[in-house]
Order: structure tokens, then C-alpha cells, then sequence
């Protein structure tokens, strides 16, 4: 699926950067290596995503802590 993305990017000049692409995975799925182009892909646990942070624990209490530690920075810089 990955490498079907990434002819189609091709086609149109976009380039994926296999060192900056990383790949999150659900319990679902077995342990495997992941590789684009003989480049092994990185497997993350979390990231941010436009104001939110992302998990496949489905754990909320990153993001509130985050989002707390955000609000306090933004009232004590008023």
C-alpha cells in the first residue's frame, strides 16, 4: 500500500522522505519490519497532529497534560 502511494506521489513529483516517514500500528497488526524502497520505515507511539496528540492506546492523558501545559504557557505570557 505504502509503495502504491508512493508511485502515485512519483507521478505527480512529490518524493516521500523515508527518513522523516513513520508509521503508527494497532494492536491488530503483527510485529514486522515495514520497509519503503529497501529503507526500513520508523514505528512511532504517539505523535502531534494539529493540536492534538495521537495514540493507538487510545490514552487521553498525554493530551490533557499537553493541552494544560499549553493553556498555562499561553495565560502566564499575557
Amino acid at each position: 500500500m505504502l509503495a502504491d502511494f508512493d508511485d502515485a506521489c512519483e507521478k505527480i513529483g512529490l518524493q516521500l522522505n523515508p527518513t522523516k516517514t513513520m508509521f503508527m500500528r494497532n494492536g491488530w497488526v503483527p510485529k514486522a519490519p515495514f520497509s519503503l524502497n529497501r529503507t526500513t520505515i520508523s514505528e512511532c507511539s504517539s505523535y502531534v497532529y494539529p493540536g492534538r496528540e495521537l495514540n493507538m492506546m487510545d490514552d487521553l492523558a498525554p493530551e490533557l497534560g499537553r493541552s494544560k501545559r499549553a493553556a498555562w504557557g499561553a495565560y502566564k505570557s499575557c
